[in-house]
């Protein structure tokens, strides 16, 4: 293969020159390596062991014209059994005739055992196409061979040619050498044609005179990627005149590594190329100190669009300037693999550095990164002038990139000490940049450079490493501080308990004013502003419009949120008043029960309030005197003082002002700074860090201008300004400082200062607009292309929103919302539960939003469900606190979060789930159910349903899926229940004649347990008609408790009475005769779907009917024997109540009693009782006196 073999000759060894048969070879049939030397003729044919099984064979022409290597190799080819461990044939400076080139070849036909065969400065005919004709031929048959090697042979590109076609069939051939010669191009493109269709070779070395074989060899081994380890030579001129051999390409396919060492023309670089865009074999290209043109670079991005290999470009010192670096960057937009770029030692500026550098920054929070893949980048150099424009480019990329782990700016003499300031200040809130070089750079020198790295390490623990060799800085011995910090950045820290954490009291309170339209609330909101900040100090001003560039609205004051600092304390005031029926979505704002808060109820003195609660009195100057004064107000607010005292604190304070007078709301203002220092000191403890964020997030969103924040960025401010909430080493745990981070935004969404999504990585700085501007707008997005009611695509509706993001006009408020994308807001709206997907994972999916839900026809309302044995139940769930209502947004969250609950039962095979606007029409389980929304001031909700199944399994599957549901809705609100009339239920009679058609469930018990236990089973109810302009819509009727009632709440009913009874039964000490035990019914057997099953199912049907019957018996008998105990215990009670009033009267000489009477005190009012029945709860005996004889005292009563 690749060794050499030098031949010294013995002259000891020297045998007489005779015939070869005369020679003894037994001794050479061991042989595994033979040279063959041509020698002069004046000299003998001579054989040497050059070592232990290496054969030199020194052969000319002998006297007689008889040319032994002639003869040695007929040997060879007659004997060829006997030298079966030949595996190496070197031929040295032979001069080849037809007849040896026919020997060697039928010495390397089949059966040979040689692998390489060797060619070193031999001389082929005259007729050198005919010699390698018969070499091609001798490859073309030959199996075993694996290298063949051509050393300064003139082989051309005729040889070259032929070899090429017999190597193209050759399948042994692994290794193929070309030393010394010159192949030309045609040989060249006849190589690559062969390397085009070979896929055995695997080493191919040319050492050409020309460079013009490096395109052709080199564009085929990439193009067809092979893994063929290439070496092309070729020659130079030295420094001397004279010309040396230097080496082009290298590619080694064991590291993927590709390297062009000389300049190579262009259009062998444009085919090279071309070759490398599809390639998968090369990893690493390097190119260093080969001058190339714009052309070429033109071409490399077409390589990195297209290319999913290449890892590794290496392009130092190639005199690229500013247009081949644009190529390289427009490159970088399309590519997803490159990781690392060298383009140090370049002439490019700073329009270069722009270019280069804009793929890998982001200009908007709505754009994303366009290379993220990239993660080692190096540029610089003597000669180029990098400026401002590049300046700006690389602190842009520092404070958006996301990806790049290592920098280099080498040997640059363009940046100054400011710029580097900037570079490493902008290096605080990046988080994923590991290494910084700034080797050999000029602009790294003074106190203030040493200073801002001191800091950004202090901030940035991420840092590994920062490389200022050769700089002034560090010639002048300053850099060790800059290392010793990154030791100890890079060290292990002590745990941090979160524990550890002071506390303090929350020093952030929200104002709310709300209350009677044109009371001047704006105007009182911007008064009490002026009197807490007289000095107009900076404050947060978010104007609620809603302008867009379709549709203007006129601008009002009147929909403001301001934040302010009164001293320490913040102030968020938020006016609530205005467009009240556009803000559904109001409950967002008071998430928080025990936070900081402070209402105001404003009203005017001139209009005439419309049930409202007046505290602040406002246009007090247009009223000349009030005649009764504020008496009547005052005993108002007492009233509601005591009414609502359980939900909110109501100051008995009344001011009366005018908004318009700073004067006349100054004593409000103190009112309020005095009251909200109160509500501080009362409110839970918070962790300070809380209040320093509270000031920090303050600060940040006036620099920012931004309301919504991904949880990066609250994690890169709680960085660089919260040290207790900052990782303080590479090796700190992050999770731990990730979960005490969580833990304080939860903190700061319990005092209602941000809205934290920890599920989506979201914090709302501004509620105010998050409910007015996002959630509000888009849960009523009208204007969108509806696939049917309700129901729009996401791509579609994600479009919409991004547009709406993206294209709003100077000063709207989308603008505060920037980092949102429309993708974020669907995702809001679905945790929300606003909109659900119909088909979850599914990119083109349809959303269902309720909020823009069609109302149907009141005539239009149908149960899906029509069989003559149908059996239909109702409830009717009204809020129990007169105090509670239900927002306009309860009942479309209801209809999505029921739609996942029943998804989530494992309902979907066949799950019918349809939605209107107030409506939930679903079937489950057999069971049609529809969930309507009450009259808009009822704050009521109806549950119905309509089954051959039994009362008590709808019952059932509304008391399992439908009311928990809607009670998990929120944990104050409490439902009473009642019975709505069947026959309503049926023909689905509209919510305004409902009034009269409900029955309580907790009165139809107590009417139930008030009856005699004969008549419980077969009470009837009765209805009255529903009349509607004096026609009937609904005959009055009756329905049995027992058909309004579900078995549990009937059983309910007779357990109640027998625990009354026993409970009776313990008072008397009576005890029942036999207590029946309660019969335990087996569970039903599965019905196999055959003949056989069926009948037996049909049996099974039988049974289950026959066991329904003795239930309704074992009723009876339960009922028949309530009333035998109900007999033995009244009978009971006769007789003690005879005994104690026939007691021996002679027994003591005083004045008894000797007759009695009861009085029941049921309903406040005395009745006498002649008859004891069940049910009575309370008696009073009164007793009368027949003994006339004189006057007497009974019980101090006189007599």
């Amino acid at each position: 293969m690749g060794d050499r073999m030098i031949m010294i000759t013995s002259p000891s060894k020297r045998d007489d020159a005779r015939d070869i048969g005369d020679i003894d070879l037994q001794s050479y049939k061991d042989v595994e390596n033979i040279a063959f030397y041509q020698v002069p003729a004046n000299l003998e044919s001579v054989l040497s062991m050059e070592s232990e099984r290496s054969l030199g064979v020194h052969v000319c022409m002998d006297n007689s014209g008889v040319n032994f290597l002639h003869r040695f190799l007929r040997h060879l080819v007659g004997y060829k059994e006997n030298y079966m461990n030949l595996r190496n044939i070197l031929f040295h400076g032979i001069e080849w005739q037809i007849q040896g080139l026919q020997l060697i070849c039928s010495l390397l036909g089949p059966g040979s055992s040689v692998k390489q065969v060797e060619f070193q400065k031999n001389v082929f005919s005259t007729k050198s196409a005919h010699a390698f004709v018969l070499l091609s031929e001798m490859l073309h048959q030959n199996n075993t061979i694996k290298a063949v090697v051509f050393s300064e042979c003139r082989i051309g590109s005729t040889g070259a040619t032929l070899l090429a076609s017999a190597l193209a069939n050759n399948r042994s051939v692994e290794e193929f050498q070309v030393w010394e010669d010159s192949i030309g191009s045609k040989g060249a493109e006849e190589l690559s044609k062969m390397i085009e269709v070979n896929f055995i070779l695997k080493k191919l070395i040319i050492l050409d005179y020309s460079s013009i074989t490096v395109a052709p060899l080199i564009s085929a081994v990439l193009a067809r990627n092979r893994r063929v380890e290439v070496h092309i030579w070729g020659h130079s001129r030295g420094t001397k005149g004279g010309m040396n051999s230097c080496k082009i390409v290298e590619f080694l396919p064991e590291t993927g590594s590709m390297r062009i060492y000389s300049n190579i023309n262009s259009t062998g670089l444009q085919r090279v190329a071309c070759a490398l865009a599809w390639n998968t074999t090369v990893t690493t290209l390097d190119m260093s100190s080969v001058p190339l043109k714009s052309k070429w670079t033109k071409e490399l991005r077409g390589v990195l669009e297209r290319n999913r290999s290449l890892k590794t470009v290496k392009l130092s010192k190639c005199s690229l300037g500013d247009k081949a670096v644009v190529y390289i960057a427009a490159g970088l937009f399309k590519n997803s693999y490159l990781e690392n770029l060298t383009l140090d030692g370049n002439r490019f500026g700073g329009v270069g550095v722009e270019h280069l550098l804009c793929p890998l920054s982001t200009f908007s929070p709505l754009q994303r990164q366009a290379n993220t893949t990239l993660k080692v980048l190096s540029f610089g150099g003597e000669r180029a002038n990098i400026g401002k424009h590049g300046v700006s480019a690389i602190l842009q990329m520092l404070e958006t990139n996301q990806s790049l782990i290592q920098l280099a700016i080498c040997n640059d003499a363009s940046l100054k000490p400011n710029d580097v300031v900037k570079i490493f200040t902008s290096l605080e809130r990046n988080a994923t940049l590991r290494s910084l070089s700034l080797r050999g750079c000029k602009g790294v020198e003074g106190e203030a450079i040493l200073q801002t790295i001191m800091g950004t390490l202090e901030v940035n623990p991420w840092i590994e490493e920062i490389d200022l060799h050769g700089t002034p800085l560090h010639v002048a011995g300053k850099t060790d501080r800059i290392y010793e910090k990154l030791c100890q950045n890079g060290s292990l820290v002590l745990p941090n308990d979160f524990l550890d954490l002071p506390l303090s009291p929350p020093t952030c309170c929200r104002v709310f004013l709300c209350g009677q339209e044109s009371a001047g609330k704006s105007t009182l909101h911007n008064s009490i502003d002026q009197c807490m900040n007289p000095l107009k100090s900076s404050r947060i001003d978010v104007t609620s419009t809603l302008m867009n560039p379709v549709v203007q609205m006129e601008y009002t004051s009147e929909n403001k949120t301001s934040a302010f600092f009164d001293g320490n304390t913040k102030l968020t005031m938020c006016n609530l008043g205005g467009q009240e029926e556009s803000f559904p979505l109001h409950d967002f704002m008071f998430l928080v029960h025990g936070g900081p808060c402070f209402f105001m109820i404003v009203s005017s003195l001139v209009l005439k309030p419309a049930n409202s609660v007046t505290i602040v009195l406002t246009h007090y100057d247009k009223v000349a005197h009030l005649p009764e004064g504020l008496q009547p107000i005052a005993a108002l607010v007492q009233r509601l003082r005591e009414e609502f005292h359980s939900y909110a604190e109501i100051y008995p304070t009344v001011f009366a002002v005018d908004a318009r007078s700073l004067v006349s709301v100054s004593r409000l203002t103190h009112h309020l700074r005095m009251t909200i220092k109160t509500i501080l000191q009362q409110v839970p403890q918070v962790y300070e860090v809380c209040n320093d964020l509270v000031r920090v997030l303050h600060d940040w969103r006036l620099k920012n201008n931004k309301a919504v924040i991904k949880w990066s960025e609250f994690r890169e401010i709680c960085q660089l300004n919260i040290p207790a909430l900052r990782l303080r080493s590479r090796r700190d745990n992050v999770e731990k400082v990730d979960t005490r981070r969580r833990t304080v935004a939860k903190s700061l969404h319990k005092l209602g200062e941000i809205i934290f999504f920890e599920e989506l990585g979201v914090l709302i700085l501004d509620c105010d607009w998050f409910c007015r501007n996002v959630l509000n707008q888009l849960a009523t997005l009208k204007s969108v292309r509806t696939e049917r009611s309700g129901f729009v695509r996401k791509q579609e509706l994600e479009k919409i929103l991004q547009e709406k993001l993206c294209n709003q006009i100077q000063g709207s408020n989308w603008r505060a919302g920037a980092s949102f994308q429309g993708n974020d807001v669907i995702n809001l709206l679905l945790k929300l539960e606003l909109c659900y997907e119909q088909d979850p994972g599914n990119p083109d999916t349809l959303l269902l939003v309720p909020s823009i839900l069609e109302e149907s026809k009141e005539g239009t309302q149908k149960w899906h469900l029509t069989m003559p044995d149908c059996r239909y139940v109702g409830r009717h769930l009204k809020c129990k606190d007169i105090h509670m209502f239900l927002t306009s947004d309860f009942f479309p969250r209801l209809q999505v979060r029921l739609h996942n609950k029943i998804m989530c039962m494992g309902q979907q095979q066949g799950a019918v789930y349809i939605l209107e606007k107030n409506l939930i029409y679903t079937v489950v389980n057999g069971f049609h159910v529809r969930v309507e929304l009450g009259r808009t001031l009822d704050s009521s909700i109806d549950v119905l349903a309509c089954s051959s199944k039994s009362v008590t399994d709808m019952v059932r599957i509304f008391h399992k899926l439908i009311i928990p549901t809607i009670l998990n809705m929120s944990s104050s609100l409490v439902f009473e229940e009642s019975i709505i009339r069947p026959d309503c239920v049926k023909y689905l009679i509209p919510h305004r004649f409902l009034q009269t058609q409900l029955l309580p469930l907790k009165r139809i018990k107590q009417i139930l347990l008030s009856l005699p236990a004969e008549s419980m089973y077969d009470y009837e109810h009765t209805w009255s008609a529903i009349e509607s302009n004096k026609r009937i819509i609904l005959q009055s009727g009756s329905d049995h408790a027992r058909e309004l009632l579900s078995d549990d709440d009937f059983h309910e009913v007779i357990h109640r009475r027998y625990y009354d009874l026993q409970h009776l039964a313990t008072e008397l000490a009576f005890t029942p005769d036999n207590q029946q035990q309660p019969e335990i019914i087996p569970e039903t057997d599965v019905v196999d779907p055959s003949i056989l099953g069926i009948a037996k199912g049909v049996e099974m049907v039988l049974q289950r009917l026959k066991r329904v019957e003795q239930g309704i018996r074992d009723l009876k008998e339960e009922i028949a024997s309530l009333r035998y105990y109900e007999y033995h215990l009244v009978t009971e009670l006769h007789r003690k109540m005879d005994y104690m009033m026939n007691y021996n009267i002679q027994l003591e000489e005083r004045k008894v009693p000797q007759m009695f009477y009861l009085v029941s005190l049921d309903n406040r009012s005395k009745q006498l009782v002649t008859r004891i029945l069940p049910g009575m709860r309370s008696l009073r005996v009164h007793m009368l006196c027949e003994f006339r004889r004189e006057m007497h005292v009974v019980e101090d009563q006189l007599g």
